[in-house]
């Protein structure tokens, strides 16, 4: 008996040494869960291959979706790996033009002990910023560019103008296109100020108090063009929270725009409603219209309906784009309604609140 005992102890083992080796086996097991987990987490993609080519794991961010967008992917995954397995790091953008288009970075570097380690990052975003930094920088420059062209060129006639109605003429001029570029600079830095300042400030503003201040800042562009703005004020005070400054610039903006695409010896008109959820306030004209087209399109910085006429009222294309982001600050919209050879209605809404009901 004792020999049977002592064959089972060697073929079984000791109990308790088995008892610890699957509570190793279940700690690396749960090691091993909570790794994957934290992989999972990541927001890029993580491959890690080993010395033969062969995935080892993979979290779920590797996966871009399906179809051909994912086969570009695993090919351009498969063709770093090689280049790592070699000893040698490399990487690719490769673009899906989906919709949505999107572009995805794939990294491969050796890892250590051999084998790979693949990073995917979908850098769409980040593409897209860079792009809109690169119009942006190209647009400005432009619009500064083309007055102060005209400034050196009007200054070198007029050092060698002799003819006092001629230097008055040129002189005018000088100080026409010295006013477009100070506008094009001001909106440049109201736009930077609103985008930067981040969420606006939570102050209580009464709506009047904004739509006569934004009234009294648009009267000079208006008298040059001989319009009349009719300000309508709400017949009970309204307030909502929000920043001061940045709606009066906004409904300013607005009416700005109202005055110059507006046939002179026309109306402007300044109304504000009130519905269960938001404050509006409207600007309404009588002048050329939007096209159809254009409507998804006015908001973008930079962007004219028509490029010619904006430059006879000086126009710099980033009020809309100003009007947009103040809504947005402040968790409103502003919407449009527009008929080519009618008119346009802006009108910029804000969510009411407890002050704003009383």
């Amino acid at each position: 008996m004792g020999l049977l005992h002592r064959r089972r102890d060697q073929v079984h083992g000791d109990p308790s040494e088995l008892d610890d080796a699957r509570a190793e086996i279940d700690r690396i097991r749960l090691q091993l869960e909570r790794a994957q987990a934290a992989l999972d987490g990541l927001p890029v993609g993580v491959v890690l291959v080993d010395a033969s080519g062969r995935v080892v794991s993979r979290n779920q961010s590797a996966s871009v979706g399906r179809g051909h967008g994912e086969v570009l992917v695993q090919e351009a995954v498969e063709r770093h790996v090689q280049q790592a397995l070699v000893g040698r790091d490399s990487s690719s953008a490769v673009e899906l033009f989906g919709p949505p288009r999107r572009v995805i970075h794939v990294k491969a570097t050796p890892a250590v002990g051999g084998g790979a380690l693949v990073v995917i990052e979908d850098v769409s975003e980040r593409a897209r910023l860079d792009a809109v930094r690169t119009d942006f920088v190209a647009n400005i420059s432009h619009e500064l560019k083309t007055p102060v062209g005209a400034l050196a060129v009007l200054a070198e006639a007029l050092t060698e103008e002799d003819d006092i109605e001629v230097v008055r003429r040129l002189a005018s001029k000088m100080v026409d296109e010295a006013h477009r570029a100070a506008t094009a600079i001001d909106d440049l830095l109201e736009l930077s100020r609103i985008e930067l300042g981040g969420r606006a400030v939570k102050d209580p503003v009464d709506v009047t108090d904004v739509m006569r201040q934004a009234v009294i800042r648009s009267l000079a562009a208006a008298e040059q063009r001989n319009i009349r703005i009719d300000l309508e004020e709400p017949v009970d005070a309204i307030t909502v929270l929000g920043d001061r400054r940045q709606l009066v610039s906004a409904l300013s903006n607005l009416i700005d725009n109202a005055v110059k695409y507006s046939d002179e010896g026309s109306d402007v008109w300044v109304t504000a409603s009130v519905d269960d959820e938001h404050v509006g306030m409207s600007v309404e004209d009588h002048g050329v219209g939007i096209p159809a087209k254009d409507l998804d399109r006015i908001f973008e910085r930079f962007y004219r309906v028509d490029r010619a006429r904006s430059r006879e009222t000086g126009g710099t294309g980033l009020g809309l784009a100003i009007v947009r982001h103040v809504a947005t600050n402040h968790e409103g919209d502003v919407q449009v309604r527009s008929t080519e050879g009618e008119g346009s209605v802006f009108t910029l809404r804000i969510p009411r609140t407890a002050e704003g009901r009383s």
